[in-house]
């Protein structure tokens, strides 16, 4: 039987709980190991970047564990994107959808990958950007 790769668009708040301990963590953890494409943007990076250094600073990592939670971000199982979503899908989106800044990126890059990947699957913890992209027939990764 030939099993199609899954193809899993990583936002910030999966990567944040596959860093960080919390109560979806073992699951994230467990769909890391899933065969298939593992789809981060630079944008997720920077989000990422951000809540690790702002923890730093706040000394509540110290710098071997924040160097550690890069090295980790550089060399993880991810596919890195530098992608910029369509234009118009960011407007249409805006429109429709009730999100933050960057759950908004977030919608309309999945929305342009899926164009050309429709497997395409988002892991996400946002409900906002949970109940978009259900809106938008985007498929979730199931926690």
């Amino acid at each position: 039987m030939n099993e199609k790769l899954a193809i899993i668009y990583w936002d910030s708040t999966a990567l944040l709980s596959y860093l960080f301990k919390d109560r979806h963590s073992e699951q994230v953890m467990e769909k890391a190991r899933q065969k298939g494409v593992h789809l981060v943007t630079t944008l997720t990076i920077a989000e990422v970047y951000t809540v690790i250094s702002r923890s730093c600073r706040e000394e509540l990592l110290s710098e071997m564990i924040a160097d550690t939670l890069f090295e980790i971000l550089e060399t993880g199982a991810w596919s890195k994107l530098n992608i910029v979503p369509d234009s118009m899908a960011l407007r249409e989106l805006a429109r429709k959808w009730p999100l933050k800044g960057s759950g908004l990126w977030h919608l309309a890059t999945a929305k342009t990958l899926q164009r050309e990947f429709p497997e395409l699957m988002i892991l996400t913890l946002d409900r906002e950007l949970a109940r978009a992209s259900k809106g938008e027939s985007l498929k979730l990764v199931a926690l």
